[in-house]
């Protein structure tokens, strides 16, 4: 069976120059309640969404991978737990975003918003909404909020690329999970159910590369203000048109 992530494949192996040192940063209260706030947040849009929602489905997952995170910047597994709840902290604010903006009436960013364009369709599969939050946040967000915590900490990318790799690491450990609690049983699921053919062309792993490689991107422009916004403006709409085809309607 196909997986979020396809059997055997493996990213681009990056190759960086070592970091500046920087002596690393103790877990302090601000990093402990922001990440408690995320967390806090997450529980109450998961109270309040139907169950069936698209965006109800991806907060769940999301909530799930957030309170991993939580428990392994409190254990001490991060490098720079400081750097870590930061990043955490950063990127979740993005998702919020995108929520607020559609519940006010606003667009959210491109990249989410066939997700809540399409939330309530009936041909769509729960893994299906999953997959287009996961693609969206981070596909787009999760490079820009690697450049929010840069700019916040006064660190290069690399500082943060160990951290960044026990994150995606996590992400996907936690991928199992997602895939027994969100596809159809096997007698459900097979090779010629179109749903396979959706999950088999997306990879975590290549988005999460992406991701990387679209933050030293864009840190690397980050003083021509124009190109940064062009390259951040064209990463959201190529992120939306793969959730566009990912939230494909299904027989």
């Amino acid at each position: 069976m196909t997986t979020l992530q396809q059997n055997g494949e493996t990213g681009p192996r990056r190759t960086t120059a070592a970091p500046a040192a920087r002596p690393p940063c103790t877990t302090g209260p601000a990093t402990t309640a922001g990440v408690a706030h995320v967390l806090a947040r997450m529980r109450a849009l998961d109270q309040v969404l139907p169950a069936d929602d698209g965006v109800a489905v991806f907060n769940r997952v999301y909530l799930a991978v957030t309170e991993a995170v939580a428990q392994q910047v409190g254990g001490g597994a991060f490098e720079d737990p400081k750097a870590a709840g930061e990043l955490d902290v950063r990127f979740a604010r993005r998702y919020f975003t995108a929520v607020d903006a559609d519940a006010t009436g606003l667009r959210p960013p491109a990249c989410w918003r066939p997700l809540f364009q399409l939330r309530r369709h009936p041909r769509v599969r729960p893994l299906q909404f999953a997959l287009a939050g996961i693609n969206a946040h981070i596909g787009h967000d999760l490079a820009l909020a690697v450049v929010d915590t840069c700019r916040a900490l006064e660190c290069e990318p690399p500082a943060l690329e160990g951290d960044f790799d026990r994150i995606g690491t996590l992400l996907t450990g936690l991928e199992e999970g997602i895939r027994e609690t969100l596809m159809p049983g096997p007698d459900l699921l097979d090779i010629a159910d179109p749903l396979t053919h959706l999950i088999g062309s997306w990879s975590l792993e290549k988005a999460r590369d992406g991701a990387w490689a679209a933050a030293r991107m864009m840190w690397g422009v980050r003083r021509l203000p124009e190109i940064a916004e062009e390259f951040a403006d064209r990463l959201d709409a190529s992120v939306g048109l793969i959730g566009r085809c990912l939230l494909t309607p299904l027989g």
